[in-house]
Protein backbone atom coordinates (compact mmCIF):
# COMPACT_ATOMS: atom_id res chain seq x y z
CA UNK A 1 0.00 0.00 0.00
CA UNK A 2 2.85 2.43 0.70
CA UNK A 3 4.22 1.83 -2.80
CA UNK A 4 0.92 3.00 -4.30
CA UNK A 5 0.64 6.05 -2.03
CA UNK A 6 3.95 7.53 -3.17
CA UNK A 7 3.04 7.72 -6.90
CA UNK A 8 -0.34 9.24 -6.00
CA UNK A 9 1.28 11.87 -3.76
CA UNK A 10 3.91 12.59 -6.41
CA UNK A 11 1.32 12.99 -9.18
CA UNK A 12 -0.77 15.33 -6.99
CA UNK A 13 2.31 17.42 -6.25
CA UNK A 14 3.17 17.62 -9.95
CA UNK A 15 -0.40 18.58 -10.82
CA UNK A 16 -0.30 21.36 -8.24
CA UNK A 17 2.94 22.82 -9.59
CA UNK A 18 1.91 22.60 -13.22
CA UNK A 19 -1.53 24.16 -12.82
CA UNK A 20 -2.43 26.29 -15.83
CA UNK A 21 -1.73 29.99 -15.56
CA UNK A 22 -4.74 32.28 -15.25
CA UNK A 23 -4.80 35.21 -17.67
CA UNK A 24 -5.24 38.50 -15.85
CA UNK A 25 -4.94 40.67 -18.97
CA UNK A 26 -4.33 40.14 -22.68
CA UNK A 27 -5.38 43.66 -23.80
CA UNK A 28 -7.89 42.36 -26.35
CA UNK A 29 -11.15 42.45 -24.38
CA UNK A 30 -13.15 44.94 -22.45
CA UNK A 31 -10.68 45.04 -19.53
CA UNK A 32 -8.02 46.74 -21.70
CA UNK A 33 -9.81 50.03 -21.13
CA UNK A 34 -9.49 49.66 -17.37
CA UNK A 35 -5.87 50.91 -17.38
CA UNK A 36 -5.31 54.55 -16.47
CA UNK A 37 -2.25 56.75 -16.83
CA UNK A 38 -0.88 58.47 -13.71
CA UNK A 39 2.22 60.65 -13.42
CA UNK A 40 4.05 62.43 -10.65
CA UNK A 41 2.15 65.59 -11.68
CA UNK A 42 -0.48 64.55 -9.13
CA UNK A 43 2.08 65.61 -6.48
CA UNK A 44 3.78 68.51 -8.28
CA UNK A 45 6.27 66.58 -10.44
CA UNK A 46 6.94 67.28 -14.10
CA UNK A 47 7.15 63.82 -15.70
CA UNK A 48 5.08 63.42 -18.86
CA UNK A 49 3.90 60.46 -20.89
CA UNK A 50 1.05 58.34 -22.05
CA UNK A 51 -0.28 54.81 -21.79
CA UNK A 52 -2.54 53.20 -24.33
CA UNK A 53 -3.48 49.97 -26.01
CA UNK A 54 -1.82 49.51 -29.41
CA UNK A 55 -1.69 46.77 -32.03
CA UNK A 56 1.22 45.71 -34.23
CA UNK A 57 2.03 42.52 -36.16
CA UNK A 58 -0.92 40.65 -34.67
CA UNK A 59 -0.08 41.65 -31.08
CA UNK A 60 -2.31 43.85 -28.92
CA UNK A 61 -0.45 45.45 -26.05
CA UNK A 62 -0.32 48.19 -23.44
CA UNK A 63 2.48 50.65 -24.16
CA UNK A 64 3.84 53.11 -21.59
CA UNK A 65 6.03 55.91 -22.98
CA UNK A 66 7.25 59.24 -21.74
CA UNK A 67 9.87 61.32 -20.01
CA UNK A 68 10.51 60.59 -16.35
CA UNK A 69 11.98 63.53 -14.44
CA UNK A 70 13.06 63.72 -10.81
CA UNK A 71 12.68 67.51 -10.84
CA UNK A 72 10.33 68.93 -8.23
CA UNK A 73 10.56 65.77 -6.11
CA UNK A 74 8.92 63.72 -8.87
CA UNK A 75 10.08 60.73 -10.83
CA UNK A 76 7.39 58.40 -12.19
CA UNK A 77 4.85 57.60 -14.86
CA UNK A 78 2.62 54.56 -14.68
CA UNK A 79 -0.32 52.66 -16.11
CA UNK A 80 -2.50 51.19 -13.36
CA UNK A 81 -5.42 48.77 -13.33
CA UNK A 82 -7.64 48.36 -10.30
CA UNK A 83 -8.42 44.81 -9.16
CA UNK A 84 -11.39 45.25 -6.81
CA UNK A 85 -11.73 41.51 -6.14
CA UNK A 86 -8.02 41.03 -5.47
CA UNK A 87 -6.01 38.16 -6.90
CA UNK A 88 -6.93 34.52 -6.28
CA UNK A 89 -5.53 33.58 -2.87
CA UNK A 90 -3.42 30.75 -4.36
CA UNK A 91 -1.52 33.15 -6.68
CA UNK A 92 2.23 32.74 -6.25
CA UNK A 93 3.39 35.23 -8.87
CA UNK A 94 2.82 37.26 -12.00
CA UNK A 95 4.14 36.39 -15.46
CA UNK A 96 4.49 39.14 -18.04
CA UNK A 97 4.97 38.95 -21.76
CA UNK A 98 6.89 42.17 -22.23
CA UNK A 99 9.29 44.12 -24.40
CA UNK A 100 11.12 47.35 -23.85
CA UNK A 101 14.25 49.34 -24.36
CA UNK A 102 16.51 47.33 -22.05
CA UNK A 103 16.02 49.66 -19.09
CA UNK A 104 14.75 48.69 -15.64
CA UNK A 105 11.00 49.07 -15.04
CA UNK A 106 8.77 48.04 -12.17
CA UNK A 107 5.54 46.34 -11.33
CA UNK A 108 3.75 47.96 -8.42
CA UNK A 109 1.04 46.31 -6.37
CA UNK A 110 -1.27 48.12 -4.00
CA UNK A 111 -3.14 46.17 -1.35
CA UNK A 112 -5.77 46.70 1.31
CA UNK A 113 -2.81 47.59 3.57
CA UNK A 114 -1.37 50.32 1.31
CA UNK A 115 -3.65 53.12 2.42
CA UNK A 116 -1.38 56.12 1.87
CA UNK A 117 -0.73 57.27 -1.72
CA UNK A 118 3.03 56.67 -1.46
CA UNK A 119 2.70 53.08 -0.23
CA UNK A 120 3.10 50.15 -2.63
CA UNK A 121 5.01 46.93 -3.25
CA UNK A 122 7.46 46.96 -6.14
CA UNK A 123 9.41 44.43 -8.18
CA UNK A 124 11.92 45.39 -10.89
CA UNK A 125 12.21 43.80 -14.32
CA UNK A 126 14.27 44.58 -17.42
CA UNK A 127 12.56 43.81 -20.75
CA UNK A 128 14.59 43.49 -23.93
CA UNK A 129 13.59 44.61 -27.44
CA UNK A 130 11.87 41.30 -28.31
CA UNK A 131 8.75 39.90 -26.66
CA UNK A 132 9.69 37.60 -23.81
CA UNK A 133 8.22 36.15 -20.63
CA UNK A 134 9.29 37.52 -17.27
CA UNK A 135 8.13 35.73 -14.11
CA UNK A 136 7.86 37.75 -10.91
CA UNK A 137 7.01 35.81 -7.75
CA UNK A 138 5.06 37.68 -5.07
CA UNK A 139 8.06 37.13 -2.80
CA UNK A 140 10.11 39.41 -5.12
CA UNK A 141 7.92 42.43 -4.33
CA UNK A 142 9.37 44.70 -1.66
CA UNK A 143 7.40 47.07 0.53
CA UNK A 144 7.89 50.81 0.07
CA UNK A 145 8.01 51.34 3.82
CA UNK A 146 8.45 49.64 7.15
CA UNK A 147 4.76 49.89 8.09
CA UNK A 148 3.81 47.31 5.45
CA UNK A 149 4.12 43.54 5.73
CA UNK A 150 7.20 42.11 3.98
CA UNK A 151 5.37 40.32 1.16
CA UNK A 152 1.96 41.18 -0.28
CA UNK A 153 -0.86 38.67 0.18
CA UNK A 154 -2.52 37.78 -3.13
CA UNK A 155 -6.08 38.15 -1.87
CA UNK A 156 -5.30 41.65 -0.55
CA UNK A 157 -3.98 43.02 -3.89
CA UNK A 158 -6.22 45.82 -5.17
CA UNK A 159 -4.25 47.14 -8.18
CA UNK A 160 -1.33 46.36 -10.45
CA UNK A 161 0.75 48.97 -12.27
CA UNK A 162 3.44 49.13 -14.93
CA UNK A 163 5.84 51.85 -13.75
CA UNK A 164 8.81 53.85 -15.04
CA UNK A 165 10.34 55.21 -11.87
CA UNK A 166 13.13 56.73 -9.87
CA UNK A 167 15.55 58.33 -12.33
CA UNK A 168 15.63 60.76 -15.23
CA UNK A 169 15.06 58.80 -18.45
CA UNK A 170 12.97 58.25 -21.56
CA UNK A 171 10.60 55.32 -21.02
CA UNK A 172 9.25 52.85 -23.58
CA UNK A 173 7.87 49.55 -22.31
CA UNK A 174 5.01 47.31 -23.43
CA UNK A 175 3.01 44.39 -22.03
CA UNK A 176 1.01 42.05 -24.24
CA UNK A 177 -0.13 39.60 -21.56
CA UNK A 178 -0.24 39.28 -17.77
CA UNK A 179 -0.89 35.87 -16.25
CA UNK A 180 -1.01 34.61 -12.69
CA UNK A 181 0.70 31.43 -11.57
Amino acid sequence: MKQRALPLVLSLALAATSAPAQTLEDFTGTTAGNWRFISDQVMGGVSQGRAGVEAESGETFLRLTGTVSTENRGGFIQARRDLPGGLPTDTRGVALRARGDGQRYFLHLRTTGTVLPWQYYQAPFTPGPDWGEIRVPLSAFTASGSLLRNTPRAGAVRSIALVAYGRDHLADVSLTRITLY
